[in-house]
């Protein structure tokens, strides 16, 4: 059979060839047609708009947004107002903290091609200048300025590669850079700087069920560990110093199920619950300049929900009323009564909001384009629940194209998230919505055992030699999906990213008989690959993960479940996507997987490109990969 389909798979490529970039590699991959690229058009001009901070002394802000083919920095003055760009480049900005106080700068981190040997660069208002801070080599990270405006310290692995010591730096003399504090691996980072600017605190990340707070005196170079080990495993998340610097606010599971918002004495260690009656994750909190307020958003069943509290004694002051969605990058303005943030939902893409506690308005300071479509058409998701093989209950966000447009049983694509500590969130479906409106496909999010979100137990569910146990849970989906009248059982199919890329894999192994196709894109589809070739700064934290390929029966264990080694029982084809600058899933990886299904006479398409690493963050890259998954989808799963 598959020699008499050569010649048409021939053809395939050389059309296919004819309007290839040179960056990219492409096998076996239908062409583009046309009608595709006509009507995916408008579903690829969608844009967000994510905010990053309060200019000082201003009601103006810095958001990222993309105008050409990555995301800059833009300046917005007001409300609605025009997005000045002010950086420039074919590289995306990573993230930046803007100068607090006298706001003369922001500093920025970017990487080239995807390889995330991050760069900080200082950028200039006055002159629109940016200035190279780091060593053009190195991964640097976790850039936090001191809070007078006059020193940056940050993360890095300058000194052997793999290790994130702690430098600090004065930015407008970048000769000044110095090592204040080094350490034994690449899972440090800097959470904050004390008042008088004579400490640090320090985050040592060992695991997402583990990790420290550490309390650095910048002048001796010595750590106090404020956190120490119990007799279980606790995670510390964000920390803040307190007004006279004798204690933090922090985000930690000690005691509880999920990340609770706690006030931490330095000389007792006393732990102090400050809310108490919030059975979900605390995510993320801001304080104003005074310490007066403080803003708390938490993850409510995938949503996001944002609260005022009262520092000192966790009473809340008001929860505004938000369209339900996910939020990100809260910060209070100078003013003390305005926090801005980030808000994403499935009628909009991510834009910049503020609430002000003054007068309780809601504003929307930018209004993102979703090229001409009507939000209105946009699905929203509806939660499905079910008992998986062990009677665990597991969830996912299930998106159906409409009924009227769409009647009949619809096929579905089973989208898996990465991490493995990742979750699935009823956000905005971006150029995904062309799946739903224009192919009749549904969508669904599974959100497996170790997924983050409901509770550290939860996330534990998946480690080491209980790795497959999260892809029978997508099984128990698969099962539950089947007995819905409005999907086709017959029509599944499977994709995910990164450790998603994993369980696509994986369940093509598992349920190649229940699904049509699946997709691979930047997925981890050998494990001893992947260990012998991530990144150095990231080798010790994936072992704790995924498990310590030095053990010869956890050696044994990943050959088994590695995807690569049971590429024959993969019979359906296979479509793999991957970044060759790729620091985390290395591109030996991907062409391990795909020189195993070719070996054992599979179907493999494959996309590479040369430019990219974890995922493709340029447009021109991104949309071809869309387009090509749609025509590989229309070839595999609508026919």
């Amino acid at each position: 059979m598959l020699r008499h389909l050569a010649p048409l798979l021939l053809a395939a490529s050389l059309v296919h060839a004819a309007e290839l970039p040179s960056n990219l590699t492409a096998e076996n991959l239908p062409p583009i047609t046309p009608e595709t690229r006509a009507s995916a058009g408008r579903y690829l001009e969608s844009r967000t708009a994510v905010f990053h901070g309060w200019l000082p002394g201003t009601r103006e802000m810095l958001i990222t947004t993309r105008f050409a083919d990555t995301a800059q920095v833009h300046h917005v003055k007001m409300p609605g107002g025009a997005r000045r760009q002010l950086t420039f480049g074919r590289e995306p900005i990573g993230g930046l903290v803007v100068q607090p106080k006298l706001g003369k700068a922001f500093v920025f981190s970017q990487d080239s091609g995807g390889g995330e040997a991050y760069q900080l660069h200082r950028f200039d208002f006055a002159d629109g200048r940016s200035t190279l801070l780091t060593d053009g080599k190195s991964r640097n990270t976790s850039a936090r300025w001191s809070r007078d405006g006059k020193q940056l310290a940050y993360t890095t692995t300058r000194r052997n590669g793999k290790d994130n010591d702690v430098h600090i730096m004065d930015p407008f003399a970048p000769e000044t850079d110095r090592s204040v504090f080094q350490v034994a691996s690449g899972g440090w980072s800097v959470k904050s700087w004390s008042h008088d600017g004579k400490k640090l605190l320090l985050g040592e990340y060992l695991s997402i069920n583990e990790s420290r707070l550490h309390l650095l005196d910048i002048a001796s170079g010595k750590a106090e560990l404020l956190t120490p080990p119990g007799a279980e495993k606790e995670s510390w998340a964000e920390a803040t110093f307190g007004p006279d610097d004798t204690f933090a606010w922090a985000l930690t599971d000690r005691g509880s199920e999920f990340m609770r918002l706690v006030r931490l004495d330095f000389a007792t260690k006393e732990v102090r619950m400050l809310v108490k009656d919030i059975p979900w994750n605390i995510e993320d909190f801001a304080l104003t300049a005074d310490g007066q307020r403080m803003a708390i958003v938490s993850n409510e069943d995938g949503a996001s929900v944002l609260r005022i509290i009262d520092p000192q004694t966790g009473a809340i002051i008001t929860q505004p009323k938000l369209p339900l969605g996910v939020m990100g990058a809260v910060s209070w303005n100078a003013n003390g009564h305005e926090v801005a943030f980030s808000l994403n939902s499935a009628k909009s893409p991510t834009d910049a909001w503020s609430y002000d506690l003054a007068t309780a308005q809601l504003t929307r300071w930018t209004e993102s384009e979703i090229g001409g479509l009507d939000p209105a058409q946009f699905s929203e998701p509806e939660i499905v629940r079910v008992k998986s093989f062990d009677g665990l209950g597991v969830s996912g966000f299930l998106y159906r194209p409409d009924a009227k447009r769409w009647p009949g049983k619809r096929p579905c694509l089973v989208n898996i998230h990465g991490g493995p500590e990742g979750q699935s969130l009823p956000v905005f479906q971006g150029r995904h919505n062309y799946y739903l409106n224009e192919l009749g496909i549904a969508i669904f999010y599974p959100n497996v055992r170790g997924s983050d979100g409901y509770g550290k137990t939860f996330l534990t569910l998946d480690n080491g030699f209980k790795r497959e146990d999260s892809v029978k849970d997508i099984g128990a989906f698969l099962n539950a999906l089947a007995t819905d009248e409005r999907l086709d059982a017959a029509r599944f199919a499977v994709t995910g990213g990164s450790y998603g890329g994993y369980m696509s894999t994986a369940s093509m192994v598992h349920f190649g008989d229940r699904l049509r196709c699946g997709i691979d894109v930047v997925g981890v589809a050998d494990f001893l690959t992947f260990l012998a070739n991530t990144s150095a700064y990231r080798l010790d934290l994936r072992r704790v993960e995924y498990g310590d390929e030095r053990d010869p029966k956890m050696r044994e264990f990943l050959v088994k479940i590695s995807p690569s080694t049971h590429a024959a029982k993969i019979r359906k084809p296979l479509f793999i996507v991957q970044g060759k600058n790729d620091p985390r899933v290395p591109v030996s990886v991907a062409h391990s997987m795909r020189d195993a299904m070719k070996k054992a006479g599979g179907t493999v398409s494959y996309l590479e490109a040369s430019d990219e690493g974890h995922g493709f963050a340029k447009k021109p890259n991104a949309d071809f990969q869309f387009l090509a998954t749609v025509e590989f989808l229309r070839e595999n799963l609508l026919k």
